[in-house]
């Protein structure tokens, strides 16, 4: 298994908790929250996969993802009860599957030769669509739209690592150095309430 497939399994892990979270926060019941997971943790790879023309979507071609989706749905609603900050615990999961997606979507495009642009588009697709998603199904303006700071992380993210890829950084500790950057840009931008300019 190689670095970036790992990469993927633990942002659709942190996706998985975090929908299901949600719906958890919304008392659905435990089909609903399985649902949750599954859109969360899938929704913006498999829409990534479809602008590509990468078909079967990958969660169609490999079983890991459905299970780890499973487990981690499952594994929330038995012991999601036990944490008591529901959520700063949500906030978190989310953060790093932003992180963590937006770097698997950046490389993809790169294996293709995409320019930087497309890649880092790709990076913001699989980083935010699941949540997007998730929202939407919840009866919730979706958490890209709202004042907090989210897709420009992602962005800014997937900027980062071309960066450091062009000065020759070794790949794996681009990967981890971007991710870290989009987690902790997230909590900076929570923690002193930073957004965009509104316009109206």
């Amino acid at each position: 298994m190689d670095f970036l497939s790992v990469i993927e399994i633990l942002g659709t892990c942190s996706f998985a908790v975090s929908g299901a979270f949600s719906a958890m926060e919304k008392k659905l019941d435990a089909f609903g929250v399985i649902i949750l997971s599954f859109v969360t943790a899938i929704g913006g790879g498999t829409l990534r996969d479809l602008l590509i023309g990468d078909t079967p979507v990958g969660w169609l071609r490999d079983g890991t993802t459905t299970l780890v989706i499973l487990l981690a749905a499952i594994g929330t609603m038995l012991f999601g009860t036990l944490l008591r900050r529901f959520t700063t615990t949500l906030f978190l999961f989310d953060a790093l599957g932003l992180g963590l997606f937006t770097l698997v979507g950046v490389e993809k495009g790169l294996q293709l030769h995409l320019s930087p642009g497309i890649c880092i588009a790709l990076g913001t697709i699989t980083g935010s669509f699941g949540g997007v998603t998730r929202d939407v199904l919840l009866n919730n303006v979706p958490l890209v739209f709202r004042k907090e700071i989210y897709a420009s992380v992602s962005i800014l993210g997937g900027l980062l690592y071309l960066l450091l890829l062009q000065v020759d950084m070794l790949s794996n500790l681009a990967t981890v150095l971007s991710i870290l950057f989009i987690v902790v840009a997230r909590v900076m931008v929570v923690k002193f309430k930073l957004a965009l300019p509104k316009m109206y």
